[in-house]
C-alpha cells in the first residue's frame, strides 16, 4: 500500500470527546464521580506492566489500517501495521519513533512530548492533567487527558469497559488523539491479552537509512 503523507496522517495519536462517541453508548449521559473514575484508571495502569492486542486505526479521512499492538510499561510500545503498510511506530521508553520504509525517512520526539505518555506512564497523576468525559453507561469509562500548559502535545481520551478479568477491573478499549496541527486519529483494540511476557527486543528495529544501523 502507498501511504501519502504517512507522518501527518499516522505518527501523532490524538483524540476529540466527539470522536469517541463511537467508542462509547449513545444514550443519554449518566452521571459518574470524577474522582472515583480517574483513581479505577490510574489503579489500571499501575497494574498493568504489559498488554498485547489487535488494533484498527482510523485515521480523520476514514482510511483504517489494521495491526498488533505490542505494549511495555513505562514508556515502550509498538504499532506493528499490517504486511502491505511499510511503516512502523516503536516507543523505547524514551523516544517515539516513526519509520516509514517506504521513503527510508526516521523521525522521533520524546514520548512526554505525545498524547500517548498518558498510556505510558503508569506514574503520571491523572488529577492533574485528566477529566472524566461522561459516556451514558456506568459500565464505560472516559478519560480526556491533555496537559493545558503544554498544548502542543496534544490531547489523548482513552475509553475503557469494566472487566473483572482485567487489571484493576478495566479493559483499554480505544482511544482517540488530537495533536497540535488537529490530526486526529481512532485506535479500537481486540483480544487484548494482560501483563503478558514481553521481551525489550520487541521495541527494536530496523533503519532504513543508507549506512544505518537498527536500534
Amino acid at each position: 500500500m502507498t501511504l501519502k503523507n504517512p507522518l501527518t496522517r499516522l505518527a501523532v495519536w490524538t483524540l476529540t470527546p466527539l470522536a469517541v462517541a463511537g467508542l462509547a453508548i449513545g444514550v443519554p449521559a449518566i452521571a459518574q464521580s470524577s474522582s472515583s473514575t480517574l483513581a479505577s484508571v490510574q489503579s489500571h495502569l499501575k497494574s498493568t506492566g504489559s498488554m498485547t492486542a489487535d488494533f484498527v486505526q482510523t485515521d480523520r479521512n476514514g482510511q483504517r489500517l489494521s495491526g498488533k499492538l505490542t505494549l511495555k510499561r513505562p514508556g515502550k510500545i509498538r504499532f506493528q501495521y499490517q504486511k502491505d503498510v511499510p511503516l512502523l511506530i516503536v516507543g523505547d521508553g524514551s523516544s517515539l519513533t516513526v519509520i516509514d520504509y517506504e521513503v527510508r525517512q526516521v523521525q522521533r520526539w520524546p514520548v512526554k512530548n505525545s498524547p500517548l505518555a498518558a498510556l505510558l506512564d503508569p506514574d503520571r497523576d491523572l488529577t492533574k492533567y485528566a477529566k472524566v468525559v461522561p459516556t451514558g453507561s456506568n459500565d464505560v469509562l472516559s478519560v480526556e487527558v491533555k496537559d493545558t500548559k503544554r498544548p502542543e502535545y496534544g490531547t489523548i481520551t482513552m475509553v475503557f469497559v469494566r472487566d473483572g478479568g482485567a487489571p484493576g477491573g478495566l479493559r483499554l478499549r480505544g482511544w482517540v488523539a488530537l495533536d497540535s496541527q488537529n490530526n486526529r486519529t481512532r485506535i479500537d483494540l481486540s483480544n487484548q491479552k494482560f501483563n503478558v511476557a514481553v521481551a525489550d527486543s520487541a521495541f527494536r528495529w530496523t533503519d532504513p537509512r543508507p549506512n544505518k544501523r537498527g536500534r
